[in-house]
């Protein structure tokens, strides 16, 4: 076997599939079959037998042909790779699409919630007009009646000055009417008195005398 090469990548050739093998020949067990455009890791080459021991990217390592290996990726890998971006890209403007569309349903959404909130606002508004509004018809009626209030007392009063000025016209009056009862008492018990008296003394004039 020779030397042991500086490591290096090497991809299997994409014409066929190849078998890594346990040793330096057909003869020996086939690990795995390589299929085309497999990345290998180079660990040694025997020019001799040209086979080089390489490891793949899971860590198996065995034997393949140098004949099988080249520098660059297999064509047909990047073909397949060429075909998948493409794919991916002609994929893109619809998955595009379809987030440009899911964005426009969410700012639709949005602008309901916005117009639903805005109809909010004015109701709550409303609502709070209305609350200062009544709040400012207690404050009116509130005051109103303080004052109708004050009215009732004051009139009252009043009343009560009406009642007790009644009440002293009313002893006065029967205070006069009292005193004219007893004028009119004493009046006629006088007139009483002196009727009798001065009939008798025209009786007793000298003109009645005469007459006779």
């Amino acid at each position: 076997m020779g030397a042991l090469a500086e490591t290096e990548t090497r991809y299997v050739t994409d014409q066929y599939d190849f078998n890594l093998r346990s040793g330096e020949s057909t003869r020996y067990k086939i690990l795995r079959q390589l299929p085309s455009g497999t990345a290998l890791t180079i660990l040694s080459v025997n020019k001799e037998t040209g086979y080089a021991r390489v490891r793949t990217e899971e860590g198996l390592t065995g034997y393949i042909l140098l004949n099988y290996l080249q520098d660059e990726p297999a064509a047909r890998n990047e073909l397949e790779a060429m075909r998948a971006r493409l794919s991916a890209l002609q994929q893109a403007p619809d998955k595009l699409a379809a987030q440009l569309n899911a964005l426009q349903n969410s700012y639709a959404a949005l602008e309901t919630d916005a117009e639903t909130l805005k109809r909010d606002k004015q109701d709550l508004e409303a609502e709070l007009a209305e609350i200062r509004h009544a709040a400012t018809n207690a404050l009116q009626i509130d005051r109103e009646r303080r004052e109708l209030q004050q009215q009732v007392s004051t009139l009252l009063l009043k009343v009560d000055q009406l009642e007790h000025r009644n009440l002293e016209l009313s002893n006065k009056t029967r205070q006069q009417w009292f005193m004219i009862g007893a004028g009119v008492i004493v009046g006629g018990i006088l007139i009483g008195l002196i009727l009798p008296n001065l009939r008798l003394r025209r009786r007793r004039s000298p003109w009645s005398s005469s007459s006779l």
